[in-house]
This record gives structure tokens, C-alpha cells and sequence, in this order.
């Protein structure tokens, strides 16, 4: 169980590195360096019709954000992925406090997912929330078990 927490938390925080690395993105470059981006990370699965086609709807979608709507994307995914490295850090450590932090922080956005499936049902949201769940679950288990060894 503990390699199962490990591997999670790691997940967790390569995610939270893409996260970081995207916010900036959007927040450093214009829509059509953002496309160019994208474009170039897509051209590898270009080969079936719909990847084409995933890439053409990304390449859309980056050309209609507005500067106001791309740069609260950009801060929203840099302080998220902020947050998950700085937690992902403290937990790798055994800092104390990482911990129950993790443990908040991460059951706000599975409440806030939760309320966003409720509104989309998107599969994507409802497959992350599950993992967030599962990672809640394996921070909950090392907390408890290191707290049982310490006294």
C-alpha cells in the first residue's frame, strides 16, 4: 500500500508540473504561439482521423479564447499546479502539515469537480474524481499509519 501511495502522490505531482507549465503558457504567449503549441504536441497523433480531429478542436478553441478568458485559464492552472507540487513536495518530505493540507485541498476540488460533473457529466471530470478520491484515500492511510507509529 505504501509503493501504491507513492505512485499517486507522484502522479499527482507530474500533474501538477504540466499544470504549472500550461499556466504559464497561457499566461506568457498569444493565441496563435498558444495553437502553434498545440498543434506541434498533436502532430505526433495526427496519423487516425480523430486525432485530426481533436487537434483541429483544440486548435479552435485556443483561437476563440479571449485574452481576458486565456489568462484566467493560465492563473487558474499555475496556482493549481502550484499548489499540487508544493503539497506533492511537503508529503514526499513527511513534512507533518503537508498531509492534512493535501487532504483539504484535494477534497475541495472533488467537491468543486463534483459540483462541475453535475453540470457537464463529463467523463473525463468523473475519471479524475475518482483518482482525486483514490489519492485522498492513500494520503488518508499514510497519515493514519505514520500517526499510529509515532505513538
Amino acid at each position: 500500500m505504501h509503493r501504491l501511495f507513492l505512485i499517486s502522490v507522484w502522479i499527482k505531482g507530474i500533474a501538477g508540473l504540466i499544470e504549472t507549465l500550461a499556466g504559464l503558457l497561457c499566461v506568457a504567449l498569444g493565441a496563435n504561439v498558444l495553437n502553434a503549441v498545440a498543434v506541434r504536441l498533436s502532430a505526433p497523433e495526427l496519423t487516425d482521423d480523430r486525432a485530426v480531429s481533436i487537434a483541429a478542436n483544440l486548435s479552435r478553441e485556443i483561437q476563440t479564447l479571449s485574452p481576458d478568458t486565456r489568462r484566467f485559464v493560465g492563473f487558474y492552472l499555475l496556482s493549481h499546479g502550484l499548489v499540487k507540487l508544493c503539497l506533492v513536495a511537503g508529503i514526499l518530505r513527511g513534512k507533518s502539515w503537508a498531509f492534512p493540507a493535501a487532504l483539504w485541498v484535494l477534497g475541495a476540488f472533488v467537491a468543486y469537480q463534483s459540483y462541475r460533473y453535475v453540470q457537464t457529466q463529463s467523463v473525463a471530470l468523473a475519471l479524475l474524481t475518482g483518482f482525486d478520491l483514490f489519492v485522498v484515500l492513500m494520503i488518508w492511510r499514510e497519515y493514519r499509519s505514520r500517526a499510529a507509529a509515532s505513538s
